[in-house]
């Protein structure tokens, strides 16, 4: 714990604002380093000579800023040190999240799901050599009309149990990612409210915030999106939209059952809320539960691309669309992207219908599943949730380890992972004190191992660990 005391006669405003302001300028200037433990509220209360209202109310805003971490019943940590939007630079992060958008050099990656390789430059370089010779106009420019075989392709990729889409329903885009930020521009305006799991693949959410969208967090479980939450956020906020990914849920694995899938389904329709059903983790499973676009097709966008299960590297996705929007969703993608390019489009597309996309998923999975027994080998007798076809685990951690202080000390060992605040929609959310570890982009056995070894001997060692690296 610091003796850290704040000089309140500085700065103009509220005294809490003036305090939040206090620790801001701490953190940033290192008076206050990552894993500091701030004083307990009534303590500081007392040594400056305020109410407790008012530190409660600093800690909050501090909260809200991103620079710490309300721990129930261990106190308020310093996040890593991550530069606010007001103080960013050219350098920062300026949208939020706990990734570098450019990491260290020489790490070891286990903070991305890529596709792991096995092998597909064989495939990608026979087919784009082929589109070359047979379309040599065609990819040396822009991309003007839709051939039908984008749109089959989309249509079969797609396609789960007895449910297979339209082509006309199928809309090409720039990877997943790019799908559903253009779902989200087409069937919303600026101001609108959109709803996403407390805990979610949060680049979305913060690409939402970008193009002025406002954002609402419902709580989840361990079956995913929880439905009275869902309920009332709806009753008091109105969102027009809400963004779900049901099928091992990213970061936390819930599969989401069919009756808790028809409860949200009744609570949209109630409130004519859209649905944007993320189905890219889905893929990699042999079968799921009912998906939301076979119960609520006239409000469902499914979103489904090769990234996860094939190469991300390719960026094909498709988005399939509940009629008549397929034309709205790929003209708000051409003007958020600046239009498809057509060698990846051809290739996503003859990847698919060649039948070679369907031959390199049954291979990821397989590589998949023997890295994900290789994880649950090492990391035996701690507490994770993993599932044989996904590519990562989430992990509890020990006392004292923080989610932010266990990312910050494995990144000093040479292993980048993910904190659970990489996840969070807003930094007031629950504290589940976990991380996220993905064990698909190294490239052999050896070097995952290498690398969950490296965390398990962090878990090992907590008190040598947070010593050196809070």
């Amino acid at each position: 714990m610091t003796n850290w005391l704040p000089n309140l006669q500085r700065g103009a405003g509220p005294l809490y604002v003036r305090l939040a302001d206090q620790i801001e300028r701490d953190i940033e200037n290192g008076t206050l380093p990552p894993g500091t433990k701030l004083p307990p509220q009534r303590n500081l209360a007392y040594d400056v000579g305020v109410t407790i209202g008012t530190v409660s109310r600093a800690y909050a805003l501090v909260r809200q800023r991103g620079l710490v971490s309300g721990e129930v019943g261990r106190g308020t940590y310093v996040l890593e040190r991550i530069r606010s939007s007001r103080s960013a630079g050219a350098n920062g992060e300026p949208f939020g999240g706990t990734r570098a958008s450019v990491p260290e050099p020489g790490k070891t990656r286990m903070d991305s799901t890529a596709a792991p390789n096995v092998g597909q430059a064989d495939a990608l370089t026979r087919i784009t050599e082929r589109i070359a010779r047979d379309h040599p106009a065609d990819i040396a420019s822009y991309t003007r009309s839709l051939p039908a075989r984008w749109l089959d392709a989309g249509s079969q990729w797609l396609a789960r149990g007895d449910w297979t889409p339209h082509p006309d329903s199928i809309v090409p885009t720039l990877g997943g990612h790019a799908g559903i930020l253009a779902t989200i521009a087409a069937m919303t305006v600026p101001g609108d409210r959109i709803a996403f799991e407390e805990f979610t693949y949060s680049h979305i959410a913060r690409s939402a915030t970008v193009i002025g969208r406002r954002l609402l967090s419902v709580a989840i479980d361990e079956e995913g999106m929880v439905p009275e939450d869902f309920e009332r956020v709806c009753a008091q906020q109105h969102p027009r939209m809400v963004f779900l990914v049901p099928s091992l849920h990213n970061p936390t694995l819930a599969i989401m059952p069919e009756t808790r899938r028809r409860a949200i389904v009744e609570i949209a329709r109630v409130h004519n809320v859209w649905l944007i059903e993320d189905n890219i983790y889905g893929a990699l499973l042999d079968s799921t539960p009912p998906l939301f676009a076979t119960l609520a097709p006239e409000r469902t966008f499914h979103v489904g691309s090769l990234s996860k299960s094939v190469a991300a590297g390719v960026r094909g996705g498709w988005v399939a669309t509940p009629p008549p929007y397929a034309s709205r969703v790929l003209t708000a993608h051409k003007m958020i992207t600046g239009g498809i390019p057509f060698l990846l489009a051809e290739l996503a597309a003859q990847l698919v219908l060649s039948g070679e996309a369907f031959d390199i998923h049954d291979r990821v999975r397989a590589e998949i599943g023997a890295r994900q027994a290789i994880a649950a080998s090492l990391f035996a007798g701690r507490d994770f949730t993993s599932h044989p076809n996904a590519p990562f685990l989430w992990l509890k951690l020990p006392e004292p380890w923080l989610s932010s202080t266990f990312k910050q000390a494995a990144m000093e060992e040479g292993v980048l992972i993910d904190d659970e605040d990489e996840f969070k929609v807003g930094r007031a959310g629950a504290t589940l004190h976990r991380a996220r570890i993905a064990f698909t982009v190294p490239e052999s056995h050896d070097s995952v191992t290498r690398g969950l070894t490296t965390l398990r001997s962090l878990l090992d060692n907590p008190i040598s660990g947070f010593d050196n690296y809070g």
